[in-house]
């Protein structure tokens, strides 16, 4: 677009005429209206002209007549920042969400009715297997076990007489002084109370785990919740609340889906035994707990695509709760040696992706490159970019091929080198341009003209 230069004096000039012409007229309506119109219309075309940058000075214009290929846009250098191509380990990883789950959840019932006596624990407590939880009222399960041990005793008494009539009868026959339809029948009773006794023991054994079942157990170890009932309550065994819920937390499991198109590394990479899991925070980065992937489902979800799979934590500082919804992130390979760049600083244009890299000239230079493996903070470069070469990571909406730039963190680059900074080290936050480390087994590559 061709410039249009107007000076201060004649927008001055074009206001007076205007001015003076409506005070000579201004009587007349049309006059007026005519005014306005062209207040309003010249307020306009001057906004408009300022905002698109198309006023110049006298002094704009004579760098617009003479200067370099960066002069003709009025414009100085581009302030940017700069980093450095590093070569180090990239991980594969997939990230997910998961819902965290306990090992084993028990909600604590009573088994038999009666008056809840007393609770034993408190609420948060960790319990341990076989720990007293609760005690129900006892007596009347007292009482039938006290009735069935003497039932059994009686029997026993009668058993035990009847042996000895047996005994008596074996040496009547012996003698021929008793006959064999009196020993027999005495041998049947004898068999008849031994049935008795074993019953009475069974009844009685019933009865004693009816009288323990008074007394309620942890099954597991675990972490007691909030109490579901009030000492004093009577409690049945149709009763579905429960008494309380215990909750075994170490180690604990988190349940997360993936697509099917990753099944296949996922189990590749259980299979040679490096497909660990990250438990990471709220922002996706910071780790909680490090874990290992336990189970993949045995089928995927026809309505969703999905696979389920299962990781176990230690959980030793219980940084995971149950029903906690988490982000998850499956470790399945390492790329090893990858020359890598921030994520900021590879473009995308009509050929692709493409880098500015900083020569040493100071201007930017637009190349293009293949990338691998990317994710929110850095790319994987596979070709066109040399380790250790500097890349440009901002400014791109006002940078062109061979555009001159004006780096503002070169005093960072500087210090960090200073410090015992290395190519395999990030270069984010250092100053000053390093020496480029040539690749000889690299081939150079050509700048992209611009589209």
């Amino acid at each position: 677009m061709k410039r249009i230069n107007l000076k201060n004096a004649d927008l001055k000039k074009l206001g007076q005429t205007l001015l003076s012409y409506s005070r000579a007229n201004l009587h007349r309506p049309y006059v007026r209206i005519a005014l306005a119109c062209s207040l309003l219309l010249l307020a306009y075309v001057g906004s408009s002209l300022y905002h698109n940058g198309l006023f110049s000075s006298n002094a704009n214009k004579k760098n617009d007549l003479s200067g370099g290929p960066d002069d003709f846009k009025g414009e100085g250098p581009i302030t940017t920042t700069i980093t450095r191509a590093i070569v180090t380990d990239v991980p594969v990883s997939i990230d997910a969400v998961g819902t965290v789950q306990a090992l084993n959840t028990v909600t604590i019932r009573t088994q038999v009715d009666g008056r809840l006596l007393r609770l034993v624990f408190s609420e948060g407590q960790d319990v341990h297997k076989d720990d007293i939880l609760a005690e129900i009222d006892p007596a009347l399960y007292l009482a039938q076990y006290e009735q069935a041990a003497a039932k059994k005793a009686q029997e026993e008494a009668n058993l035990a007489n009847a042996r000895i009539d047996l005994t008596r009868y074996e040496k009547l026959i012996a003698a021929k002084y008793a006959s064999h339809q009196q020993y027999s029948t005495q041998k049947a009773l004898v068999q008849q109370l031994e049935a008795q006794v074993r019953a009475d023991q069974a009844a009685l054994d019933s009865a004693k785990t009816t009288l323990d079942y008074a007394t309620i157990r942890s099954p597991i170890d675990g972490r007691a919740g909030i109490r579901l009932v009030d000492v004093g309550n009577l409690i049945k065994t149709t009763d579905q609340n429960g008494i309380v819920v215990v909750t075994q937390l170490k180690p604990i499991f988190v349940m997360f889906t993936l697509p099917q198109q990753s099944l296949l590394s996922v189990q590749k990479a259980q299979k040679v035994g490096i497909a660990s899991v990250l438990a990471l925070g709220a922002d996706n980065a910071s780790p909680i707990a490090q874990g290992e992937l336990a189970v993949i489902d045995n089928q995927i979800d026809q309505l969703t695509g999905t696979v389920r799979l299962k990781a176990q934590f230690a959980n030793t500082d219980l940084s995971l709760w149950p029903g906690q919804f988490i982000n998850v992130r499956l470790m399945l390979d390492t790329i090893k040696d990858a020359i890598v760049t921030p994520s900021p600083a590879v473009q995308r244009g009509p050929n692709g992706a493409f880098v500015y890299v900083l020569g040493e000239d100071g201007r930017a230079h637009m190349r293009s490159v293949t990338t691998g493996r990317q994710d929110e903070s850095q790319v994987v470069i596979t070709s066109g970019l040399n380790a250790g070469e500097v890349v440009i990571a901002s400014g791109f909406s006002r940078l062109s091929d061979g555009a001159k730039v004006r780096v503002m963190n070169n005093e960072s680059i500087e210090n960090g080198e200073k410090s015992g900074g290395s190519v395999k080290k990030s270069f984010e936050n250092k100053s000053e341009i390093p020496p480029k480390i040539p690749n000889k087994s690299s081939p150079k590559q050509e700048a992209v003209p611009k589209q």
